[in-house]
């Protein structure tokens, strides 16, 4: 799967709560100040062209779902993200965090018993 920006991620956000949705659908779902609709429109269009989003036509509108699940992107994007910045490996991803986000030993107590169970 290709990587989002900001603003794709954003529009997936909305349209993964949505399950399904026009443009004006998800414009209304940003915060103060919204995104114009044509702004909504393309980055949609590019998010159809990454294979992403997927839409029924009605007429001239189209109505917009997504193609992959929410989970399937966030463990693609760990993937990635352990691949890029931390040579592939988990225990560095881990001992970043241990290192420069402070972890408790308790966090990583809970972190542990969630690896177990899995």
């Amino acid at each position: 799967m290709s990587e989002l920006t900001k603003a794709e991620e954003q529009v997936m956000q909305i349209l993964w709560k949505l399950e399904k949705a026009f443009v004006k659908e998800i414009v209304e779902k940003f915060p103060e100040p919204r995104p114009a609709y044509n702004t909504v429109s393309t980055i949609i269009r590019i998010l159809e062209k990454k294979k992403v989003v997927g839409y029924h036509s009605f007429g001239r509108t189209h109505q917009y779902y997504p193609l992959i699940t929410q989970e399937e992107f966030v463990n693609d994007t760990t993937e990635n993200l352990v691949q890029k910045y931390f040579s592939g490996s988990v225990e560095n991803l881990v001992s970043y965090f241990v290192k420069e986000k402070n972890i408790t030993a308790k966090e990583l107590e809970a972190i542990l018993k969630e690896i177990k169970k899995s």
